[in-house]
């Protein structure tokens, strides 16, 4: 089997997002396609954009990678050969992406055993990215240079901005606990998904509290943060790659504070 660099890989989940900047933007603003996964139980929603992105990640994959496993959102998963794994989310934020709000991304993420080589929060429409990787972070936009980009220093939850994808997205003691939380924040946003941990990762937002997450809603964000200098974590503390309950902080004070509040829900 061959062996890959990590340029090598940070080089292919490049071209993974090129791939499915491709497949999506003459969907976005326009006609979509729109399906409701959870029929007259709920709302799910799935769009023609999104399987043609996963499809066309998934192609270059097989094409090129045909060892690697497959973990996507829309399609059945492919077992890894020798290890690795490859966990796509072709695009995070499927109703902003329908209501036609420029916060959706595509997520991509390689583990390699049990580390996890990279991750990568791509936005199209806007033409950024950013992406994570033990060699560091850097953030990406079409015309302009490359920076690297970096958590903010605030350490206290009076002082922090925090973000959620939804009000409703807590219930019980998931929503008493957030609630305790949003209100010693300085600032609460509400609505962007996955682009939030990017924004936390450039310094914009300090905390990012979620719940109900899988795991391909998730392990690109890790690296992401981490590389950035932030620390992401389930809300016990331990690692979060297998989605649920998600603490995303910009610093260790930070997060501690937070795991703090939400210590009664988290589970």
């Amino acid at each position: 089997m061959p062996a890959f660099s990590l340029s090598d890989d940070l080089e292919f989940a490049g071209r993974l997002a090129d791939a499915a900047r491709a497949a999506i933007l003459p969907y976005f603003r326009a006609e979509a396609g729109l399906e409701n996964k959870l029929g007259e139980t709920g709302f799910d929603p799935v769009t023609l954009a999104d399987r043609a992105s996963e499809a066309a990640m998934r192609s270059l994959i097989s094409a090129e990678r045909p060892d690697d496993g497959i973990l996507g959102e829309e399609f059945p998963p492919v077992d890894s050969r020798n290890g690795r794994l490859w966990t796509l989310d072709p695009i995070d934020g499927t109703r902003g992406f329908i209501a036609g709000f420029p916060t959706w991304t595509v997520l991509i993420a390689l583990d390699d055993g049990p580390d996890s080589i990279l991750g990568m929060i791509d936005q199209p429409y806007i033409g950024e990215r950013f992406t994570g990787s033990v060699s560091g972070a850097v953030h990406s936009r079409s015309g302009l240079p490359d920076r690297i980009p970096a958590v903010s220093g605030v350490t206290r939850l009076d002082g922090a901005i925090l973000a959620s994808t939804d009000p409703y997205l807590f219930e019980g003691a998931e929503a008493e606990a957030f609630a305790r939380l949003r209100a010693a924040a300085r600032l609460t946003r509400f609505g962007h998904d996955a682009y939030a941990y990017a924004c936390l990762a450039s310094g914009q937002i300090d905390l990012v509290v979620e719940s109900g997450l899988q795991p391909f809603d998730v392990r690109a964000l890790i690296p992401v943060v981490t590389a950035a200098g932030g620390v992401l974590t389930n809300w016990r503390g331990g690692p979060a790659g297998d989605g649920g309950q998600v603490v995303a902080a910009a610093t260790p004070e930070l997060h501690a504070t937070a795991l703090d509040m939400l210590a009664s829900a988290a589970r």
